[in-house]
């Protein structure tokens, strides 16, 4: 049987053909110049409907940085517009893709230097080729359309569609092993179809994004309720909770101040709080009181790096009416950990839920039943969860 031939890089091919009419400098060596352009190149890329998106110093090297400052715009626009037609090629994407560029991370300071970037921004998205927005929303919060002339890209993972706009919103692709893992987890018995939402099973989403955790438990049938504070990442998980045909009522604005009582009427799969989780303990406390939501919280998910430490009070007492009605619940707390550390941060965490002064009140079972490392988050260090399950003594 004859083997099958390897594709050729698209990249190298698009490099190839734009450097065919072009000369080195005076003082190179043609094969050499071209030979150290295509050394130099990216050789990954990811696609993003409808934009790719290459590493980390992508053209940014020493000899890509002198061969594009020699060029005029309209010739490096023909690199980055060749480099998107090969890419469309690959079979990776069902659209021409039509923008570029680079990730440069997530810078740990604000787009003004000026604190820490909360909001986690993508400030350092190295834009190549397309038309990515306003560079400044209109005002602050973004105004519905500052929204509407945003670029937005979409993401289909374990068959949950997701969308952001790159320019404002992050989006960590490696977090595709943990969503495949939770939806791993005992599905909701099902909605009451009565109107009565006490008995509706929730999952909770302390730190939601775009949905990246959230979209899991709606997909295994929980009512999940969001807190959220970049409006950016609010608008996205509002547009990819409708991609995915979940009914989503985002808390925003003026409405953040109308009585718990009014807000608990709503009969939506996913509800965002589109402020600080800093709130949401008194919130619980005035939804407990309303009856109607919050008796069966079975998932808390804590998704901040390094810690989510700040929210673990919170999560216990979201879960406690499930446990003391003789249901288990579960934490999932994402830490940074050394690797050999792991094992003795298990055991803190639990000791540390188990000591909490309302626990102390309570007859429950703290217990970290697994780890799971998620993802390399430095040399020596990984994105860890720590999955605690909570239940009533017996």
């Amino acid at each position: 049987m004859p083997r099958r031939q390897p594709q050729p890089d698209p990249i190298q091919t698009a490099i190839s053909t734009w450097l065919t009419p072009l000369g080195p400098p005076t003082d190179n060596e043609p094969t050499a110049w071209r030979k150290c352009l295509c050394d130099n190149a990216p050789k990954r890329f990811t696609i993003y409907e409808p934009m790719a998106l290459l590493p980390a110093g992508s053209f940014a090297n020493a000899p890509w940085t002198a061969e594009l400052q020699r060029r005029n715009a309209a010739t490096t626009n023909l690199l980055w517009e060749l480099i998107l037609g090969e890419l469309s090629k690959t079979g990776q994407s069902a659209l021409r893709l039509t923008h570029l560029a680079a990730n440069e991370g997530i810078p740990l300071q604000s787009r003004d230097g000026t604190g820490e970037n909360t909001l986690r921004s993508p400030s350092g998205l190295r834009i190549l080729y397309g038309d990515f927005g306003a560079g400044a929303p209109s005002r602050i919060p973004p105004s519905e359309e500052d929204f509407g002339k945003a670029f937005w890209v979409s993401a289909k993972q374990n068959g949950i569609s997701q969308t952001w706009a790159p320019r404002w919103t992050m989006f960590s692709r490696g977090n595709v092993k943990e969503k495949a893992r939770l939806l791993q987890f005992p599905a909701a018995s099902g909605r009451r179809r009565d109107g009565d939402q006490s008995q509706d099973a929730w999952a909770v989403d302390l730190y939601a994004g775009i949905g990246y955790f959230a979209f899991c438990y709606a997909r295994l049938g929980f009512r999940v309720l969001c807190w959220e504070l970049n409006p950016w990442s609010v608008e996205a998980l509002r547009r990819g909770a409708r991609l995915n045909n979940w009914s989503v009522e985002v808390v925003e604005g003026d409405r953040l101040k109308k009585p718990v009582a009014e807000i608990v009427k709503s009969t939506a799969a996913i509800v965002v709080f589109a402020e600080s989780n800093e709130n949401a303990r008194w919130r619980a406390e005035g939804m407990k009181r309303e009856g109607r939501w919050l008796r069966d919280v079975r998932h808390v998910n804590c998704g901040l790096l390094p810690t989510s430490r700040m929210t673990w009070d919170v999560s216990l007492f979201l879960t406690r009416s499930t446990t003391m009605g003789g249901r288990a619940a579960w934490l999932h707390l994402h830490e940074n950990v050394g690797d050999a550390e792991i094992d003795a941060r298990k055991q803190e965490i639990q000791t540390l839920l188990g000591e909490n002064q309302d626990e102390k009140r309570l007859t429950r079972a703290i217990t970290v039943e697994r780890v799971e490392k998620v993802k390399s988050y430095a040399p020596g260090v990984w994105h860890c969860v720590f999955d605690v399950h909570i239940a009533v003594k017996s």
